[in-house]
């Protein structure tokens, strides 16, 4: 509905969001490996994917399956995807979002945080659907984190994006970001069951709200600049 593509903030701690990128090639050389490697879609997703009913033991895959210890795929989870509008779509909110709430962190820390965001993410998910013996995949719960990270940091900064995929618009980020929730919340509650984790959606963002004020620098120059800018700019 809404597809972020450019917010023009600029980086001030650091020059290059390198765990931004790093997140970035490993989604792509995932996909590249599901897809084209020798394992295939199917085993690579049975090896690496979140079924919430294994990962509680009410069903056992096949030996040799997953390929990691079961509350890994927690994480692994997240750099699969099942195909590449789902990639891109991922790709394309954490290069927007991802690289100003790196700065506001630093590389080690955005790493971690994203992996737990995700993680939360799929646990949610598994609680919502404990018997589920469906997969899940993408970093979605992970971009979602960024995603509320980046609302708390930046609320009013102004965002350009495609709003129902085709119409640009310069939009606050409260209002893009919050459309994107409330989009995400009517979905997991009232939406109908169509193999889309909102839930992890939701966890991901509540786990990013709850975690960026611990992981975040105790402060941030470039949010006070902006946040004084704005409140002298003539309404």
């Amino acid at each position: 509905m809404f597809l972020p593509l450019h917010d023009g903030v600029p980086l001030k701690n650091m020059k290059t969001p390198t765990g931004t990128r790093i997140l970035l090639l490993i989604c792509v050389a995932a996909y590249l490996f599901m897809f084209y490697g020798p394992l295939g879609p199917d085993a690579t997703v049975a090896g690496f994917g979140l079924i919430p009913s294994v990962l509680f033991g009410t069903e056992i895959l096949p030996e040799g399956f997953p390929f990691v210890p079961t509350p890994l795929t927690l994480l692994t989870s997240l750099f699969l995807h099942v195909s590449l509008f789902h990639l891109l779509g991922n790709m394309v909110f954490l290069w927007v979002f991802g690289d100003n709430v790196e700065d506001a962190m630093g590389h080690g820390r955005f790493i971690v945080f994203f992996l737990l965001c995700g993680g939360f993410a799929g646990l949610v998910h598994s609680l919502v659907e404990a018997d589920s013996h469906r997969p899940l995949i993408g970093a979605s719960g992970g971009v979602s984190g960024v995603v509320a990270a980046y609302l708390i940091l930046y609320p009013r900064v102004r965002i350009w994006g495609l709003f129902l995929t085709a119409i640009p618009l310069r939009l606050p980020a409260y209002w893009a970001i919050g459309f994107w929730f409330i989009l995400q919340f009517a979905s997991a509650f009232f939406g109908t069951d169509d193999g889309v984790g909102w839930f992890a959606h939701l966890g991901g963002f509540v786990a990013g709200a709850l975690l960026i004020p611990l992981m975040r620098h105790r402060y941030d120059p470039l949010l006070a600049r902006i946040e004084t800018q704005e409140m002298k700019a003539p309404r």
